[in-house]
């Protein structure tokens, strides 16, 4: 297969966003862990809240896959576009190809983010239906006083 240099620029794009993407996941579980580690020194039940920091620190670990194999997709993209310049289309094919790999692989460590944030999600809902069932339990209590 031939590509012209148009081809990999094409990605550019759509890396460039993805990258942009995983940086604002990044911060914002940053500030997640700023705000949880200010919660842990004042809260007595720190379960719940272990629960989250563990989750977080993957959820961190594969933010830090995604922008590893973003940024070497948009590499070898650069590769593969000096490449053809330099007219060596057998290299371009495969750092082409190989750009793709990256960039499958960044994607598919987003969706496992995806799963990982939905996760904790949970442990919160859960942590405010245990509240909830005390507080329920509470009002009938003292109602029966």
């Amino acid at each position: 297969m031939e590509i012209s240099i148009t081809t990999p620029a094409l990605l550019f794009p759509a890396i460039s966003l993805l990258l942009l993407a995983y940086t604002n996941r990044f911060l914002a579980i940053a500030s997640l862990v700023r705000k949880l580690f200010d919660d842990y020194i004042h809260l007595k039940n720190k379960k719940n809240l272990l629960a989250q920091i563990r989750s977080l620190r993957k959820r961190l670990n594969y933010i830090r896959f995604m922008q590893a194999a973003g940024v070497s997709s948009f590499l070898l993209c650069v590769a593969c576009m000096y490449c053809i310049y330099r007219s060596w289309d057998g290299l371009a094919n495969i750092l082409f190809a190989t750009s793709l790999i990256f960039l499958l692989v960044s994607l598919f460590f987003s969706l496992v983010e995806i799963f990982q944030s939905t996760s904790a999600l949970e442990v919160l809902l859960s942590e405010v239906e245990e509240l909830s069932e005390e507080s329920l339990l509470e009002k009938v209590l003292h109602r029966k006083d």
